[in-house]
């Protein structure tokens, strides 16, 4: 199937298919005429790249654990040993990160308090 197809398919856009594949996710065959030609179980591929996203993961990292991943039909299944550490090891930096953000969020509320304080 053509690159158009898969975007209405999938729901992404011709660009963020492009993109996709510039990162390595995806690997359509090229015809001779140059256009990318998609498989059909690429339209699940990219069901799963988007559900990783979602889960706030980056393209470089969806790139070393989609060949690791199965779909169930509920969830995203690990195969691979290694990629449950991984994947933890990506919660954690996401957790340390919103902790930093809950930090700034509250030094930013003391600032908005004494702002208000002041001008009363």
């Amino acid at each position: 199937m053509r690159i158009g197809e898969l975007s209405r398919r999938t729901g992404v856009s011709e660009r963020l298919l492009r993109y996709y594949e510039q990162q390595g996710l995806l690997q359509p065959e090229r015809l001779p005429s140059g256009y990318r030609a998609y498989r059909a179980s690429d339209v699940a591929v990219v069901r799963r790249i988007r559900s990783l996203l979602a889960a706030g993961l980056s393209t470089a990292t969806i790139s070393q654990v989609l060949p690791c991943l199965r779909d169930d039909g509920e969830h995203l299944v690990p195969t691979c040993p290694d990629l449950l550490g991984e994947l933890r090891a990506e919660r954690e930096r996401m957790t340390t990160a919103i902790e930093e953000l809950e930090l700034s969020r509250s030094l930013l509320d003391r600032v908005i308090t004494a702002g208000q304080s002041a001008m009363s």
